[in-house]
């Protein structure tokens, strides 16, 4: 589904790269997570993904499409889960999700339609024709998650889709999200949540300094490395214990 090639990024005045010669296959079908500490490039590396800014160097294809000849179709055939909300606070729920709905194509009974299961499914029915901007922060959390699924993605991108949110919202959208994934969804996830992590993903990269230093399956990780009970145990090992201060 998704094939990267000595892909780096490097910000304009920055002494390092954020993501550098990264090399990096995902599979159909796959939860695979990218865990790193603050600074590690993972929102860089998504970014990158999504075509929201552009490589210094190296390529990649989503389903075979190649992102410098084939940016638009790319974008067709991806959500993205901003770390950040992605909404409108004085626009409703509804008025928000026709908004993101239209963006990528879907118009009239299909789009009612699809907004009304998705609030539905994500307990937000009542709220439709509320404005954001009184929302909860899981609520919000489920907007923007909703938002970026109404034209059902062959890849989503989800850069700490739980972040402050109550263990309600969490346990929902996670539910969700393996709905999704069950249904061929391939999900490309982020999160400083190693429990949420070890639990969710088939397969799990950590990177450090823009490169990839250990990749596999959860369970495989930890039980490769002595003395580690959980992922978190395997990610401080190779990552350390120093404070990661990042901005």
């Amino acid at each position: 589904m998704l094939h990267i090639q000595k892909l780096s990024k490097k910000y304009k005045g920055a002494d390092y790269f954020s993501v550098s010669n990264l090399d990096l296959d995902i599979l159909k079908g796959e939860i695979f997570g990218v865990l790193g500490p603050n600074g590690a490039g993972k929102t860089t590396l998504i970014s990158m993904l999504c075509s929201l800014i552009k490589p210094t160097s190296g390529t990649f294809t989503i389903n075979n499409l190649d992102y410098t000849n084939n940016k638009k179709e790319l974008k067709q055939l991806i959500g993205i889960v901003p770390q950040e909300y992605a909404l409108y606070p004085s626009l409703t729920a509804y008025e928000n999700l026709s908004y993101f709905g239209s963006m990528y194509g879907l118009q009239g009974k299909v789009l009612k339609e699809s907004i009304h299961l998705y609030l539905e499914k994500m307990g937000l029915l009542e709220f439709a024709n509320k404005k954001i901007e009184i929302f909860s922060g899981g609520m919000k959390r489920r907007i923007n998650l909703i938002a970026s699924i109404l034209h059902q993605p062959k890849i989503l991108f989800l850069d700490e889709p739980t972040v402050g949110v109550d263990v309600q919202s969490k346990n929902v959208i996670i539910d969700h999200l393996k709905q999704l994934n069950k249904e061929g969804t391939t999900i490309v996830y982020t999160s400083h949540h190693l429990n949420e992590a070890e639990h969710f993903c088939s397969r799990v990269a950590i990177i450090d300094n823009g490169k990839i230093i250990l990749k596999g399956k959860p369970k495989e990780l930890i039980s490769s490395n002595k003395k580690a009970h959980n992922l978190e145990d395997v990610f401080i090992r190779y990552t350390g214990k120093e404070l990661r201060d990042h901005v």
